[in-house]
């Protein structure tokens, strides 16, 4: 029933901007934390941004801060990550996911960011 879909996602050089998004359905959007993750090949998956039902609380792991901003719009059911300044050690899946941590929840099926020159 609870379905996240993602989408955005491309390949860009190094200094270039994404933004992603992810469509919510099958659940009380407006009253779930939403976050985003990402997963590298051979390495965990890890945070990279966290954000309250009502928008006014976000979270940012330090390897994005200022480089990165999580948004939401509830009257759409839709998540963005604006993503700035992208490095290659960014590249990786990127995962939209209900609730803060990384138990538990509901997951997307992840879009693909790739940075390279």
């Amino acid at each position: 029933q609870v379905q996240l879909v993602e989408s955005g996602g491309g390949l860009v050089q190094p200094g270039g901007s994404l933004r992603l998004s992810c469509a919510a359905s099958g659940f009380a959007f407006s009253a779930a934390f939403m976050s985003w993750y990402r997963q590298a090949p051979g390495e965990k998956r890890e945070l990279v941004a966290s954000i309250a039902g009502g928008g006014a609380v976000t979270t940012y792991a330090d390897s994005v801060k200022g480089r990165f901003t999580i948004s939401r719009d509830n009257g759409k059911n839709t998540v963005y990550l604006q993503m700035n300044s992208l490095k290659p050690e960014d590249t990786a899946v990127y995962y939209c996911k209900t609730g803060l941590a990384a138990t538990g929840g509901f997951w997307g099926q992840g879009t693909q960011v790739t940075v390279s020159t």
